[in-house]
This record gives C-alpha cells, structure tokens and sequence, in this order.
C-alpha cells in the first residue's frame, strides 16, 4: 500500500467526537494509505442484518491523527472565497431543521389531544359524559398551555438525494478549507498510543482496535481481509510498572486467542521499545 501523502482532501464528518467518512472515494483513499477503520452503517438494500456493514466508516483518533498530518504535508489548508457559501448552506439546512420542529411540534399536540379525548371518553357511557365535557375541556387547555415538544424527539430527514457522495473537486476544496480536520489540541487520544500507532503503521502494519482483547491495537502483518491479526498492542510508559498479576492475564488472554502481546513503550527521542510476551505454561 502506498503510505505517501495524498494531495486528496478527505472530508471526515465529526459525529460529537466520532470522525466519519462518507463518501467512498474518501474511504478508498484512506484504504489505499493503510488505515481501516470500521464500518457503521446498514446497507440500504439488507438494512435488517448486521453481518454486512456499509458507510460511514469510523476511524481511529490515532488514524484520524496520522491523516490529518499527511493532509497538511501534501497540501495546506488554503482558504478561498468558497466559504460564504458553505456558511449560508449551514444557515439553510438550520432554518429548515427550525421549521421542521414547529411542524412536528404541532402534529405531536394534536397527537397527544387524540390521545387524551380517546383516555376519556371510550371507558364512559353517555350518562357521565356530560359531566366530563368540562374537566376534558379544561384538561385540553392546560395541555395548550404546558405542552413542549423535545427536541431529542425530532425526527430528522436526510437527503439521500444530495448526501454529499459526488462532491465535484470545487466542493472538496471548500471542504478543505472550511472543514479541517481537527487540530492538534483538540485531538482527545493519548500522545504515547498516536506514537505506537505511527510507528507500527511505519513498519508496514495494519492495526485496528483491540478493546475486546483487553489491548490497544490489533496488529495485522498485511490486509485485515486477507490476514488474522498476530499481535496485540499494549501501550505502557517507559517508566511505567506493571503487575505481575496483569502481564500475566494479558500474556495468558494472548495465548487463548493465538497472539503474542507486544508492550509498547514510546521514547523521548520518537523510538519505541517493544517487548514481547507469550505464555509457556505455569512451571
């Protein structure tokens, strides 16, 4: 695979802190440079099954890093005169999300009303309704009064139509101008896992995450399509100790799953000390 930088701006969408990519030539250009990431989405002809996944791809925070760097060595983020359009677009699509949610704001009165007249009156006879006019009433006013309509209960529409999947090159620059990737200090993962990560994916391996394995990363000699995963990746300080009791569980959780474990310790210089362990049975 080809690790050199790419002059492509890929457009990563930032779900809270989640980084996703879209759009398939994004995840194709991230393919091509090593990084995996993991698929979110439900295939939109078999969404009913989680065996198959689709877009978006989420990545890594250390994959996410090591784009965002070779972005800026292939080609700096250059404002242009793009950028009021984006804005007014982000201006738009709020004002239609405002609309939205005073239109469904009355629907979902007009629900709960329905709901209420129903409660009401099919348990009562003809006898006592009289006598439930006024205090319905009343009950519909205050419900006029006092109602508010969540806005975690808004149903939002997406635009498959215009999803954004063939950005023409103009788009993109606006993309990399007014959409960076995030900055250094806003990233959130560790400095000594971002080290690891590069340097492993330096040597030419594949990593994914390893949270299931009690690790940092899974270390892949080729493609995770074509290979299984032969290490573990630890990430430990230097100067950090370590339990006997907790080398020995990961050392032996390795062995269960047919992988060595491998300690990673970063350096001050940028170097990384590896040590592995394997598990040769209690003596």
């Amino acid at each position: 695979m080809d690790d050199r930088p790419s002059s492509h701006a890929v457009g990563v969408s930032l779900c809270d802190s989640a980084p996703l990519l879209w759009r398939l030539e994004d995840l194709r250009t991230v393919r091509s440079q090593g990084l995996v990431g993991a698929l979110l989405g439900s295939l939109p002809r078999t969404p009913r099954q989680n065996v198959r996944l689709g877009r978006p791809l989420l990545l890594l925070e250390e994959e996410e890093t090591l784009l965002r760097e070779r972005q800026a060595a292939a080609a700096g983020y250059q404002q242009d005169g793009r950028g009021a359009e984006l804005r007014l677009q982000v201006q738009q699509h709020q004002e239609d999300q405002q609309r939205s949610y005073e239109e469904q704001s009355v629907l979902a009165l007009e629900d709960r009303k329905s709901a209420l007249l129903r409660a009401m009156t099919s348990s009562h006879t003809e006898s006592v309704a009289g006598a439930l006019d006024g205090a319905l009433q009343g009950r519909l006013e205050a419900l006029d009064r006092s109602f508010t309509f969540p806005c975690s209960a808004l149903a939002v529409q997406l635009s498959t139509a215009r999803a954004g999947l063939s950005y023409c090159p103009e788009a993109r620059a606006v993309l990399r101008a007014d959409r960076p990737i995030r900055g250094r200090d806003e990233l959130s993962c560790d400095a000594a896992r971002y080290q690891v990560f590069r340097d492993l994916r330096g040597r030419g391996f594949y990593l994914t995450s390893a949270g299931k394995f009690g690790g940092d990363f899974l270390v892949y000699p080729g493609d995770p399509l074509r290979f299984h995963a032969h290490f573990i990746a630890v990430c430990v300080s230097e100067h950090e100790s370590v339990g006997l009791l907790d080398l020995l569980s990961v050392a032996r959780l390795g062995s269960n799953v047919k992988k060595t474990v491998l300690l990673c310790s970063p350096g001050p210089d940028g170097r990384v000390l590896y040590t592995s362990l394997q598990w040769s049975g209690m003596v």
